[in-house]
């Protein structure tokens, strides 16, 4: 055999070992696939006559912004396909228009949309605000408490975008913080991987590949828990899609108009990875004011919805004369009970001051009692799904505030 051939026999044979992982890893997502249909089937929620569950996306971006081509038509498109009830739109500011006045609003194919902005501060501090308006382009050399300022006295929630960024933690103003992100979690991404990830399960499994990279927002879940203590206040906490449908290639003609092209993130897949679940008493119609005053006061939760729908779940305290749901304060007196409900069999984890205070398998229903005042939050997992997903939270609540 030739010296040429030898080599590429090796080349070839290692080619083909280096491949293996990714092939197994098609295969797992296979597996995924089929056990998350099957948890799917096994869902059982109980009928809730207190308040009504709203599921939608928060942090979406047109090209309004400049780092997106998606328009309108595709986002209520993408919104009407997921069967959201809502869409929080967080326009990039521009210096010469006003980009919240001019994305998606009211109602449209039955979603509600409200219009929002991603503001950033001189020291690059950055704000998710909506309902957004010509507050949102701020002069020149306006400080972060200028932002803020502005924005509360319009009425309009101000959350903390990307958290391991910020740093005025002792702000006065701000309603809470973007706990997850897709794209922060993204980037951790090795992009050879990603690659080989995507060559092998892409046309197969397009949303699973959110499985390869998606893990535990450790240092935001931190920072929340300390941002509670040091202030002293409730602080929401959402997750948000960062949904742009910017990632791929394509061949425009000179009017944008695509001749081929391919996205890897378009917004029918973005709103199937993470969603926030609303809840509003029975009764309450879902408008821009009912939602964001839904969100300041907390009573919503996050759910990792592509592993299994979320639906269901609640997170209520009853201290005998007294009931509240995620979000709110109870007063302890001689104690306060706490109830967990999921629609399946789940891992439930519960944390007092972002401590584990229990942690318990195989769990539908479960009542805690407690005594000792504190901010007590659960995290849901699957342990039947594959890993690494069975070690990733399915389900983030927002706290219940004993006192």
């Amino acid at each position: 055999m030739k010296r040429w051939q030898k080599l590429s026999l090796v080349l070839l044979v290692v080619i083909t070992c280096s491949q293996i992982p990714f092939a197994y890893r098609r295969y797992r997502l296979g597996r995924l696939r089929d056990v998350i249909q099957q948890l799917n089937s096994q869902r059982q929620s109980k009928p809730d006559n207190q308040f009504v569950e709203y599921k939608g996306v928060l942090h979406v971006h047109s090209f309004l912004g400049g780092h997106s081509s998606g328009n309108f038509e595709e986002i209520i498109a993408a919104a009407k396909q997921n069967q959201l009830d809502f869409v929080v739109m967080t326009e990039h500011t521009a210096a010469n228009f006003n980009t919240a006045a001019m994305t998606l609003k009211d109602v449209h194919s039955g979603v509600l949309f409200i219009n929002g902005n991603e503001v950033s501060a001189p020291t690059k501090e950055r704000l998710l605000i909506f309902p957004g308006d010509e507050a949102a382009n701020l002069p020149e050399g306006s400080s972060l408490a200028d932002v803020l300022s502005r924005t509360k006295a319009r009425g309009a929630l101000a959350l903390v975008a990307y958290p391991e960024e910020f740093k005025s933690w002792n702000a006065q103003g701000y309603d809470g913080l973007e706990v997850y992100n897709v794209y922060t979690n993204a980037r951790k991404l090795n992009p050879l991987v990603m690659l080989f990830d995507g060559l092998w399960s892409y046309r197969s499994y397009p949303d699973l590949l959110f499985a390869t990279f998606y893990s535990r927002p450790v240092n935001s879940l931190n920072l929340w828990d300390d941002a509670i203590r040091l202030t002293s206040r409730r602080l929401v906490a959402t997750a948000g899609n960062d949904a742009h449908a910017n990632v791929g290639l394509s061949l425009n003609d000179v009017a944008g108009k695509t001749w081929v092209g391919f996205k890897a993130d378009p917004y029918e897949r973005s709103f199937r990875l993470v969603r926030m679940h609303l809840l509003l008493p029975t009764g309450e119609a879902l408008n821009s004011s009912s939602l964001v005053q839904a969100f300041s006061a907390g009573h919503c939760f996050i759910g990792f919805d592509l592993f299994g729908d979320s639906t269901g779940f609640r997170f209520i305290a009853t201290n005998g004369s007294d009931q509240k749901i995620q979000g709110d304060e109870i007063a302890s007196g001689g104690g306060a009970t706490l109830s967990v409900r999921v629609p399946v069999s789940a891992r439930v984890v519960l944390l007092k001051d972002g401590k584990v205070f229990s942690d318990e398998f195989g769990i539908k229903e479960k009542d805690y009692a407690v005594t000792e005042k504190g901010n007590y939050r659960v995290e849901v997992y699957l342990p039947q799904l594959p890993g690494p997903v069975s070690s990733q939270p399915w389900i983030i609540s927002n706290p219940i505030y004993v006192k």
